[in-house]
């Protein structure tokens, strides 16, 4: 039987630190989706797969989960995916599935991509880097740096820790459209971010500030107000400086109204239903996300991504007094797991911190352990990028990417 699957592309390293980790990563980590039958178009990829193992330790990631986690793309979840796994206990890289449908050639495994709201992670350490140095106050109202923006209705203050931690009753803008079909008619269209906040803010509180958490894009669109207001600079300008330079992201952008992803790229893909019951693949890749802004916008890359998680958790962005917001859930809120740009979940004997991100296409997951001892980037072109279901592609990279190796001579 011949293999029309593309090739797989794996190396793994080992350092000489052994820390143990966690094995499961849990659900509402990871932003992922499903889709159905693919009917049209065929995959046809080079029935090839290559791979190198350096030796490793036992506790290491485990090489033969993530390859089979890989193993089945492209396939009607993902026409490609891309993994980082690193960490003082080991890295593994692997990359799978086909860069475009109509060439089926090999997906580029140093890929840029849609990061969705990973952006979130950028704009609270932007933002958290200012108050170091004074320029923001985290328990001042932002009614008093912006205060054109709100309309009499907001007269409770909304402080800036709680545009942060997404407690600050701010309801959702309207955007561009209710559904897929509304959105991709105007997929090229420009809908500013002060137009996105407006229709929010035309609607009241949504409730009392620090009351619930309710995760909106709104919350760091005026995250994004705050920064340029505070630097007199835009917001692209402040976050490059402040954070992607230091971290060393040389391949991170936000695009602004460009719809295109620039650099090398896999394209992504939407699975629509056609009248008949079959399905078809609408590539996506071409995106006006300027609404998105601070809140989404950005593109990105794996190892970039890898860069910020470890830079940001060493303490080498955010000085560590502020950098303490992004590991604090809002107080008062049992049931709170979002931070300053971070979401958190227990993972058997350890937590792990991360973000999720999803643009049509495009799904992401990046987070670790704070000690560092496992991270995990991964980018999957996702063909139903914004259900609320789980990707099986996703779920098992994740489960994968967080299993220790079965020690030598142990039972499977």
């Amino acid at each position: 039987m011949i293999d029309d699957r593309p090739a797989l592309n794996l190396e793994s390293s080992m350092p000489s630190m052994r820390v143990r980790t966690s094995s499961v990563l849990a659900a509402s980590l990871v932003l992922a989706l499903t889709a159905g039958p693919l009917a049209a178009p065929a995959f046809a990829a080079p029935a090839t797969a290559t791979g190198a193992t350096a030796t490793h330790r036992p506790d290491g990631p485990d090489a033969k989960a993530l390859r089979a986690a890989l193993a089945t793309v492209p396939d009607e979840h993902a026409t490609a995916a891309l993994v980082r796994v690193g960490g003082s206990d080991g890295a593994w890289r692997g990359s799978a599935g086909v860069r475009d449908l109509a060439s089926g050639r090999p997906a580029h495994p140093n890929a840029a991509f849609r990061a969705g709201s990973i952006t979130k992670v950028v704009t609270a350490a932007t933002v958290l880097r200012l108050a170091a140095r004074g320029d923001v106050d985290l328990d001042a109202a932002v009614q008093d740096y912006l205060p054109d923006l709100f309309t009499p209705e907001f007269d409770k203050p909304i402080s800036v820790r709680r545009l942060l931690n997404h407690t600050s009753g701010i309801p959702a803008g309207d955007g561009l459209g209710d559904d897929f079909a509304e959105l991709y008619a105007h997929r090229f269209d420009t809908l500013t971010p002060r137009e996105d906040v407006a229709t929010a803010i035309a609607k009241g509180p949504e409730f009392d500030p620090g009351k619930q958490q309710h995760y909106l894009n709104v919350n760091y669109t005026i995250l994004g107000f705050l920064i340029e207001k505070v630097t007199g600079h835009s917001y692209a300008v402040e976050a490059t400086r402040l954070v992607l330079r230091p971290a060393g992201m040389s391949h991170t952008y936000f695009p602004g109204t460009d719809p295109r992803v620039r650099g090398p790229h896999n394209r992504g893909y939407q699975a629509v239903k056609r009248p008949d019951g079959t399905t078809e693949l609408l590539d996506v890749t071409e995106w006006n996300q300027a609404d998105r802004w601070a809140a989404g916008d950005m593109i990105s890359t794996t190892a970039d991504l890898e860069r910020l998680i470890t830079s940001l958790f060493r303490g080498e962005i955010v000085p560590r007094p502020q950098l303490e917001e992004m590991f604090t859930t809002p107080a008062g809120l049992p049931e709170a797991t979002m931070s300053a740009g971070l979401e958190y979940k227990k993972v058997g004997d350890q937590v792990f911190w991360g973000k999720s991100g999803s643009r049509y296409g495009y799904s992401t997951l990046m987070g670790g352990t704070r000690d560092l001892s496992r991270t995990l980037v991964c980018s999957v072109n996702d063909t139903d990028a914004k259900s609320t279901a789980g990707n099986p592609v996703l779920d098992a990279i994740t489960v994968a990417a967080l299993k220790q190796s079965a020690p030598a001579g142990s039972r499977p």
